[in-house]
């Protein structure tokens, strides 16, 4: 068939055909918005480490500062967290793939940690202000004390506003990268396969925090060793090195998860089990404040951690005991990502009738 004679083919110089138009809302706005707000909060847990020394400068003054290995561990885990927001944020405003999973794996944390932690403060809080306003009554008895009014809207408005950072804050960070449109703007703008798309996102969640946990070990093997051990804390040498053995599972854990190792999950499943065995059979036998003596803190430090409603009470001991709990269940529910290798070509096994090869 001829073309027809009002027919004129495009110019060169005309733009190409636009295609359809892909069927999600571009999110590029609010991956530089989500990034910049990570970027800030980096920079903010930045500026918690001169204050930690400050408080720890101030402390010795006193003569009540916290053990410096204590000290060394909450300045790491700042600058750590600064470090981890900084980047993610930065790869948030390019609207990088890996930036989206881990923010997707960081934020599900935080929240899940986060409930755990908010319900711990509403029942530990309010029995932890009552102590410190009666021993207050009791070394100034001259000293005039806040209504109970007050003190109860006080109260109020601490466990609000952390609930609302430790809660609301990485919901709301959830809800935004977890979403469709978030997902298909990184897929276009950053078309490339990143490292944090070769495992289920799940799997490379658990990945990562058994390499933290690795590095975790052994910053506390370091500065602070006190390991539980069926009955007993070991202290000293042996604790530094349960937890660098330890450290080493971790790592191996971490590798074999990332490359989906089906041994690596029951390394794991084993581990995870002897932990918590471990942790219950100490938290019911041996004396934490004994470990402590042992590990060299001085009796004002002794006193202040014997006064600390959330030590005296246990539950910060039982809470730990629940999130190991929790993790085992977690490492059950990824079985189903893990699959035994296929058998080697001829073999004939239940699953296949592949006869020998003639």
């Amino acid at each position: 068939m001829e073309p027809s004679a009002d027919y004129s083919p495009p110019s060169a110089s005309a733009p190409p055909y636009p295609g359809p138009t892909p069927d999600y809302k571009d999110r590029s706005t609010g991956l530089i918005v989500f990034g910049i707000i990570e970027i800030l909060g980096g920079f903010l847990c930045a500026l918690g480490i001169p204050f930690m020394l400050l408080s720890l400068a101030l402390g010795r003054r006193a003569g009540g500062a916290m053990p410096v290995g204590n000290i060394v561990m909450i300045v790491v885990t700042y600058a750590a967290l600064a470090a981890i927001l900084i980047t993610l944020g930065i790869g948030s405003t390019m609207a990088k793939r890996w930036a989206r999973a881990l923010n997707l794996i960081l934020s599900w944390i935080w929240v899940i940690f986060g409930i755990m932690v908010t319900v711990i403060i509403i029942a530990v809080m309010p029995s932890a202000f009552l102590t410190a306003m009666r021993t207050a009554a009791q070394r100034d008895p001259n000293a005039g004390s806040a209504p109970p009014g007050l003190m109860a809207v006080i109260l109020t408005f601490m466990i609000v506003m952390m609930a609302i950072f430790l809660v609301v804050v990485p919901l709301v960070f959830l809800l935004f990268y977890r979403s469709r449109n978030v997902a298909e703007t990184v897929r276009h703008r950053d078309p490339v396969e990143r490292w944090t798309d070769r495992v289920p996102l799940p799997v490379l969640a658990f990945s990562l925090m058994a390499a933290c946990g690795a590095a975790y070990y052994l910053l506390v093997g370091v500065t602070t060793p006190l390991f539980p051990f069926f009955g007993r804390y070991l202290t000293g040498n042996p604790g530094r090195l349960a937890f660098v053995l330890f450290a080493a599972l971790d790592v191996y854990i971490a590798i074999s998860f990332f490359r989906l190792k089906v041994s690596g999950w029951w390394v794991a499943v084993i581990s995870a089990v002897f932990r918590v065995v471990s942790a219950v059979i100490t938290f019911r036998r041996a004396d934490l404040m004994e470990a402590y003596v042992r590990m060299g803190w001085s009796h004002k430090q002794l006193e202040a951690m014997q006064n600390n409603p959330v030590m005296r009470s246990g539950s910060i001991m039982w809470w730990s005991l629940l999130a190991m709990v929790a993790h085992v269940g977690f490492l059950v529910w990824l079985k189903r990502y893990f699959h035994a290798a296929p058998p080697p070509q001829g073999i004939t096994t239940p699953e296949t009738s592949t006869p020998f090869p003639s």
